[in-house]
C-alpha cells in the first residue's frame, strides 16, 4: 500500500466538486443535474470507470473545463471518482441536485481553494495498481477566530455576491 497526494490542477476563479458514485451512468446523470440546476452554468465533467475497459469518462458543455476535469480525474485515477469544474454557478447551487443523482455515493469536496486529494494506492487483485480517495486537503487551517470586522466583512462578501439582501 502507498499513499499519495494529488493536486488539483485548475484556475484559481474555478470552483470543483470531487465524489464518489457507482455506475457508467453517472457521467449522463451528472450532466443532466446540472444543466437543470443552473440557467447558464458552465462546467466539464469526468468519470473514472472502476471496471470493464477502466477509462476516464467525460462530458461538459465549456471545452476548458472539460479539459481540466479528464486532466484531474486522470491525475487521481481513483475507481468511480468523478469530478466537476464550475463556471457561472456555485457548488452550493449543485450540490442538492448532484446528491439526488441514484449513483452518487459521497462527496469529498465543493470548493474553489487549493485542495490536495490522499489517495491510497493497492495492488488490489494482481499486480496493477488501483486506486482509492482517502480525503482531500481544502485551502489551509484557520489562523485565529473571527472578531468584529471579519464578520462584517462576512455578511458584506455574502451581499456583495447576491446570496443576501443588501
Amino acid at each position: 500500500m502507498e499513499i499519495k497526494v494529488v493536486e488539483i490542477d485548475k484556475p484559481e476563479d474555478v470552483n470543483f466538486i470531487l465524489g464518489q458514485s457507482h455506475f457508467i451512468k453517472t457521467v449522463e446523470d451528472l450532466y443532466e443535474a446540472l444543466v437543470s440546476a443552473v440557467p447558464g452554468i458552465k462546467f466539464g465533467l469526468a468519470f473514472c470507470e472502476a471496471s470493464g475497459p477502466h477509462l476516464v469518462r467525460f462530458a461538459g458543455n465549456d471545452d476548458e473545463l472539460t479539459g481540466l476535469a479528464k486532466q484531474n480525474a486522470l491525475s487521481i485515477g481513483a475507481g468511480h471518482s468523478f469530478i466537476i469544474f464550475i463556471r457561472n454557478a456555485y457548488p452550493m447551487n449543485l450540490l442538492p441536485r448532484i446528491k439526488e443523482v441514484p449513483e452518487v455515493c459521497n462527496i469529498f469536496c465543493a470548493t474553489a481553494n487549493p485542495t490536495q486529494v490522499i489517495i491510497v494506492e493497492t495492488l488490489q487483485g494482481g499486480s496493477t495498481p488501483s486506486r482509492g480517495i482517502i480525503g482531500v486537503i481544502d485551502g489551509a487551517s484557520p489562523l485565529g477566530i473571527e472578531g468584529q470586522k471579519d464578520i462584517e466583512a462576512r455578511k458584506q462578501f455574502l451581499r456583495d455576491i447576491g446570496y443576501k439582501i443588501k
